[in-house]
Formats: structure tokens, sequence, C-alpha cells
């Protein structure tokens, strides 16, 4: 099997096919590009000889890169002509029985020492390879579209695929200057499995009536850095395939709660708002282009006659920032044990709701003000009031930290509020998979943030934020509502008893 990977062939000439086969070409492979359906290889050629003259003319290759490439390129019409092959990827479509059939069809084909790989984004290799003769042999290499500019690849091991093929494809991947992270044939693998937690939980905020789709967009954006909504990522990818996506990893997970769908896409995609493809999907889209939500204000800034704050802050950190800021802003600072009537009460709590908050602090519910502080506090500030908070208060805190360029946003209650929630899940969930060893944690956060875009990787991401913030956010969250989804992962769990980085591994 440690043989040198030169000849490539490529079944399916789509997008993905044709992604793979220019990286492959550029990085002056061999390639063979088949395709059951008549002259399609032939077109992807056409296709590929474009998007490389646009290169040229970008100044981003040469003329002579471009003809070196296409000469690296052999279309065949015959799928025997695939034997003389060192690697074969197979990128058609996402059918369980199809792709077994064409790996058996392959193995009486190519030379026994040649690699059979697919692009699948969501069958197991196992089941891939449970019909072949050589299951291990049969590898998962899955790219993500568009294949150039995704610097990723998921290397993934079947049950019984042979080691020395991961580390022949690993290899493969860095000269074709993609990133290999190695998996184990598990459920989404990497990027598809930690992806689950961005939105689904944001479906689970909408739902309940926490804020609006744009409100949820914009305040990740803002305060976490995230280059898309979850709404708007839902959009762009099509409920079509978000949806399924969702539903495949909770089955194949056995209804674990930590992946459980929402409704409201189940109704979505049946009404065939699916998003951009549409025209319309959580916003609507005119020529592709989104047409903004109007957030309409639910409060005014008012500052009335406030004085003094009584602040209640659970880290050093928090207090440190709205202290200063307060006192900027010529705001008393009540330090007595207890508030006064006339205090806005403003708590930067972790997980629980502005109810829950003025409970444990013992505190008059009227006068509460919650704030989220676990984000970017300079470019994204959001307020929870209690269901009882008097609106003069409410008023007042939106008026005490609105600035221009800052985006201040009052919610209703919600235990963690938006952000608080969302990267929490994110964080627990990429521990759970580094505890599963379903990948390294160097592995796991490089595919996250190459395939995900994610300012930082998942479990990384955890200690920038503060590993502490993230458990109390789980645990008030999964104590007060008692939904399993929301349990700490013992990862996570032991590094912060310990004081351990999240990243750290024996």
């Amino acid at each position: 099997m440690n043989r040198l990977i030169n000849k490539i062939g490529v079944i399916g000439a789509g997008i993905m096919g044709i992604g793979i086969v220019q990286i492959a070409i550029q990085s002056n492979h061999q390639v063979y590009l088949y395709d059951a359906q008549q002259d399609a290889a032939k077109k992807a050629y056409d296709k590929l000889n474009t998007t490389l003259s646009k290169l040229v003319e970008k100044n981003q290759i040469s003329q002579t890169n471009l003809e070196q490439s296409l000469a690296n390129l052999h279309i065949v019409e015959n799928i025997q002509e695939l034997h003389v092959c060192d690697l074969v990827i197979e990128a058609i479509i996402e059918k369980l029985d199809i792709k077994q059939s064409l790996m058996k069809q392959l193995e009486a084909i190519v030379r026994p020492e040649c690699i059979l790989a697919s692009n699948t984004s969501s069958l197991s290799i196992t089941e891939i390879a449970a019909q072949c003769q050589r299951p291990d042999r049969v590898v998962g290499y899955h790219f993500f579209n568009p294949v150039p500019l995704m610097k990723v690849v998921e290397v993934i091991q079947g049950l019984h695929t042979n080691g020395q093929i991961i580390d022949q494809l690993s290899e493969l991947a860095c000269t074709m200057g993609h990133r290999p992270v190695r998996t184990k044939d598990t459920p989404g693998f990497i990027i598809n499995h930690a992806g689950r937690a961005y939105g689904t939980e944001a479906l689970k905020i909408l739902s309940e009536n926490v804020a609006s789709v744009a409100e949820i967009d914009l305040i990740l954006k803002k305060s976490l850095g995230f280059k898309m909504g979850p709404f708007e990522l839902l959009d762009l990818t099509g409920l079509d395939v978000s949806h399924p996506v969702m539903l495949s990893i909770y089955s194949q997970y056995y209804q674990e709660p930590r992946y459980r769908p929402n409704v409201l896409t189940q109704q979505m995609l049946i009404g065939k708002k699916l998003g951009r493809k549409t025209g319309e999907g959580f916003y609507k889209y005119i020529d592709q282009a989104k047409q903004a939500i109007a957030i309409i204000p639910k409060y005014s800034a008012n500052r009335h006659d406030l004085k003094t704050v009584w602040l209640s802050t659970e880290f050093d950190d928090d207090h440190e920032v709205l202290a200063t800021y307060l006192t900027q802003k010529g705001i008393q600072i009540n330090l007595n044990a207890q508030p006064n009537n006339e205090d806005l009460i403003l708590i930067a709590n972790y997980g629980d709701d502005a109810t829950h908050s003025a409970l444990r602090l013992g505190v008059n519910p009227e006068q509460v003000v919650c704030i989220d502080m676990l984000g970017n506090f300079e470019q994204c500030r959001t307020l929870m009031p209690s269901l009882l908070t008097q609106t003069k208060m409410i008023e007042a805190a939106l008026d005490l930290f609105s600035q221009p360029n800052v985006e201040v946003i009052v919610i209703e209650e919600s235990l963690g509020f938006v952000s608080q929630r969302i990267l929490a899940m994110v964080v627990n969930l990429a521990c759970d998979m580094a505890e599963q060893q379903i990948a390294t944690v160097e592995d796991i956060n490089a595919a996250v943030k190459l395939g995900l875009s994610y300012p930082f990787g998942p479990i990384e991401w955890g200690d920038v934020i503060g590993k502490e913030k993230i458990l109390r956010v789980l645990e008030r969250i999964s104590s007060i509502s008692h939904d399993p989804r929301y349990r700490p992962s013992p990862w996570l769990q032991r590094r912060c008893k310990l004081n351990l980085s999240l990243n750290y591994q024996r």
C-alpha cells in the first residue's frame, strides 16, 4: 500500500469532482476524469480551462501553469481506463447503494494496491466498503466546496481501513495545498458534526422567542465574531441540504439530545422556504441578494433620573470592565450589600435568566437588568430584563449602554442569553468529540476553523473565552431546564476542575 500516488482517478464531473480535479492537476498529478453521463467529463475540461484562464487574468498563475495543469488532465470515456490509477476518488451522488456498487465495480478494474476513496459527506465509510473484498483499501477523503478555496480535507478511517492509507492521503493533501484532518468513521465526521451546535441551538433560541432571526444573527456576528449568522448560513446552504443532515446525525446517534433538530426547519422544508435558491428562507432574496430585516426596538433609551447602579458580577474581569464603564458614564456604584429601591440592579450573569438571577441574589426582579459579558463588549451588548422589570429600568439600561457603532439589543428572558448558549454548545460538543477520540484536539480545532470559518477552533475557544464561564453556563442551563442536551462534557469538567487547558491531552 505504501507506494507513491501519482495517477489519480476522479469519478464524477460535478462541482465537487471538478474542484478535486483542479487542485490535483495544479499540483502536477496525472488525473483521469470519468463521468457516466455522456460528455460531462469533456464539459468539465472546458469549465476548468475557463477557471484557470481567469486565474491567469488575475495573475494568480502563469499561462505556462495553465497549460501544464491541463496537460495533466485526461478525459476517459470508459471506466475501465482507470486501471492505471494509484488512487480513485468517487464524487458521485450521495446514495449508499450506488456508492457500494461503484466500489465493487472498481475492485474488478484497478490494481490490488490502488486506493479507493469516497468523497462522501455523511455516509459511513465502513458501510460503503462493506461489500468489497478488500475493505482495507477503502477510505473517506472528504473535500469541501469550493474545493480550491476550502483548504481542508477530512481523511476518514473506516473500521477496516489500512492505517498506511491514512498517512498516504494525508501527505497527498499537503502536496495539493490542503490541511488534512484525520477522523474516525463517525456520523458527520469532524466538520459536519461540530457544526451541529451552531444552527441547532440558534433554532432552539428562536423557537423560544428569545430574539428575532435578525437579532440572533447580529448578536452572534458582532459579539462572537462569526462571519455569518446561523440563519444566514442555513439560507446559504439551503434547508433541503441542512435539514436532512440534522435528521441524519440525530438518527445515527440514536436520538442523542445534543443533536435534536427543530420542527421549524421541517415546516420550512415542506413549504419550500429553502433559502437563497428559492428566494425565501429565514430572509427574503431578490437576485440572490439578502433583504435586510429591520430590527424594531422594543424600548426607547432614556436615562430618566438614574444615578446609581447596584452591580453584581461573577468574574473579576467582568467587574473591572463594567465598573470602569459606569464610572466613565458618571454613574455611582452602590457598594452596599443590598441595593436601594431606586438602583438599577445590573447583573452580569452566566447560564441563568433574569428571574433566576434575581432569586439567586435575593434582589427585587422589578429593578433587574442582566447583561451578557461573554462576547465582545465593545461591539455588542445584550440586555435581558425579567418579566417584572420596570420599563424605566430597561430604558435606563438601554441608554446607559448605547454608544455610536455599538449594537445594543434587548432580548426576552433566556437561560444563558444568545451568545452564551451558542458558544457553550459549540465548545461542549467539540469537547465531547475529543472525549470520544473522533479526532485529535489539534485536528478538531483546525478542521472547524478552516471548514466553518470560526474565529477560533471550538476547543481552543473555550480557553480564550474562559473555560470556567463555559462550564457555568452549561451547569446552570442544565440544572434549571433539566434538558440533557446541555449536560457538560466530562472532558470539559475535568479540565476545569484541574485548571488545565481544554487542549490538554495526556
